[in-house]
């Protein structure tokens, strides 16, 4: 019988967590001091900020930590529909570095609303999926009608235009589906068609000439991957100073606080370009122990989910590390100029109020898991 006692969350990743936030705010002061002083007259500027959005970010982890799955599903068509609001307003704003992608929030900052879709459309699938059961094996009652939601937040997200978020939820919820019990040889011809639909837009836009600033701006980003020497001082220089730093770090970093890069030469190196910092102060091994500790954070939440006996939990357990993982990769994958750059931030490191509160809150949701894991094991 439930007592109603929860069990204890999850000490590894709790702890984990905390060293990855803590770990971000020294970055982000690092990485921001000089153009916060240059810019703010205040060294310590974005720091500040970045600390407000931890604190928010780790209030509201707690929160949902101690929010009994129940609870939660019960709460998951309206934030929904809130976030599909947020996310047709926001195409009506003012653009800002070439996309509709923030809510202004006056001193504050800005809400990005398709860093709170992710975790959104994770849930509603995951409980979509849990409700249709074995229908969900069959193509048009059970696995299209999750394909058409899918299809229709990350077309909305497309448009504003925001590709990185859209390929992070796409690959998230089709890990859901996956994970869901989907048919396998449904998944395999629904992606086949959409990479070739992808490729054959993008083929499509790089021929022909586009009044877009946005869609201009991205494009620029795939052919500076393919060679960014060709274009130093355009397209191409961003990720060049970012090739640099790694350079400047090799095996053991030039030292905290020692980046060159970071003054005046890489721009914005304390949003998505903060690992190149991290690489050129910290170095390889440096690097490479960071990304051990995430490592380490993403398979605690795998297990956590995998030990679930609740079919919901495990999908969206999933879905939030699967979501984690893609965009670390997406991220430290475009600043090392191994896949084109698509502007996503680091989570829990790169400076910003959306993508790390979010962060926290979908630890949050993993903690909750666990010690409703840890109840049923006594």
């Amino acid at each position: 019988m439930d007592n109603g006692r929860r069990g204890t969350p999850d000490f590894i990743l709790l702890v984990l967590t905390f060293l990855l936030v803590g770990f971000g705010i020294v970055m982000v002061f690092s990485s921001s001091s000089p153009i916060a002083s240059f810019y703010q007259q205040d060294a310590l500027y974005y720091t500040k900020k970045q600390v407000v959005f931890a604190i928010v970010g780790l209030v509201a982890m707690f929160f949902v930590m101690n929010m009994r799955i129940e609870k939660l599903k019960k709460w998951i068509s309206p934030i929904n529909f809130t976030i599909i609001i947020m996310l047709v307003f926001v195409l009506f704003t003012e653009p800002l570095n070439g996309a509709r992608s923030w809510i202004t929030l006056g001193s504050f900052g800005t809400l990005q609303p398709s860093e709170f879709a992710k975790i959104g459309i994770i849930l509603y699938i995951s409980a979509l999926i849990c409700k249709k059961g074995e229908q969900f094996r069959d193509f048009k009652t059970g696995l299209l009608p999750v394909l058409v939601i899918i299809a229709f937040v990350s077309g909305l997200i497309l448009i504003q235009p925001d590709l990185g978020t859209a390929a992070i939820l796409i690959f998230g919820t089709l890990l859901v589906v996956f994970v869901g019990g989907a048919n396998l040889k449904h998944l395999f011809g629904i992606l086949t068609v959409s990479l070739g639909v992808m490729s054959l837009l993008l083929f499509l836009l790089t021929k022909f000439e586009t009044t877009s600033t946005a869609i201009n701006i991205r494009l620029s980003r795939f052919t500076s991957y393919q060679d960014p020497w060709s274009d130093q001082l355009g397209s191409g220089y961003q990720i060049i100073q970012s090739l640099y730093a790694f350079g400047h770090g090799g095996m053991t970093g030039a030292g905290f606080g020692q980046s060159i890069q970071k003054l005046f030469y890489l721009p914005f190196p304390f949003n998505d370009f903060i690992f190149s910092i991290i690489a050129e102060e910290l170095g390889f091994i440096g690097s490479t122990i960071f990304l051990m500790t995430y490592l380490l954070l993403l398979w605690r939440g795998l297990i956590i989910s995998i030990k679930s006996t609740d079919m919901f939990c495990t999908l969206v357990g999933t879905g939030i590390v699967g979501i984690l993982a893609i965009q670390a990769l997406i991220n430290i994958g475009g600043v090392t100029n191994a896949i084109p750059i698509t502007g996503v931030p680091l989570p829990f490191i790169s400076q910003g109020g959306s993508s790390m509160i979010t962060s926290l809150i979908s630890v949050g949701i993993l903690l909750s898991i666990s010690r409703e894991n840890n109840r049923l094991s006594k």
